[in-house]
């Protein structure tokens, strides 16, 4: 296999990486997503006392990160997902529509992306989201 083809397989791999991960958070299955990174990711949520939003670093901190995601919306539901990788290979990209409802009662719909960033064996290193915010 000559490097073209590698890196067409890396890509694919990626991208279905990103789809499965998103799966993931729709089944709310914080052990699969968690499957995807390395010990030392991080997580940036995009609220948060800094220009970056919320950083969580390392594993366990990354967890517990999404897992507040998970309480404080529920019934979350991450649709209309599309994925891109980077010609480099070791960035990608993931659009989505979120929506759900808060434990506060409030009903959210925003459209949103993560910016990915993968280390060694295709593992997430880096997962940083921004929302769009609709303001009523």
């Amino acid at each position: 296999m000559n490097s073209k083809q590698s890196d067409v397989r890396n890509e694919r791999a990626r991208e279905g990486t990103l789809k499965t991960v998103l799966e993931a958070f729709n089944r709310h299955d914080v052990d699969a997503i968690m499957g995807f990174f390395s010990d030392d990711c991080s997580f940036d949520m995009p609220r948060g006392p800094h220009s970056f939003g919320q950083r969580f670093v390392g594993k366990q901190a990354v967890r517990e990160g999404l897992g507040s995601r998970f309480k404080g919306i529920p019934d979350v539901h991450y649709g209309d997902g599309r994925h891109f990788i980077s010609a480099s290979v070791d960035r990608g990209v993931s659009e989505w529509l979120l929506t759900g409802k808060t434990t506060a009662g409030e009903r959210i719909k925003v459209r949103g992306c993560d910016l990915f960033e993968f280390g060694s064996g295709g593992k997430i290193r880096r997962k940083d989201s921004y929302w769009k915010i609709v303001q009523h």
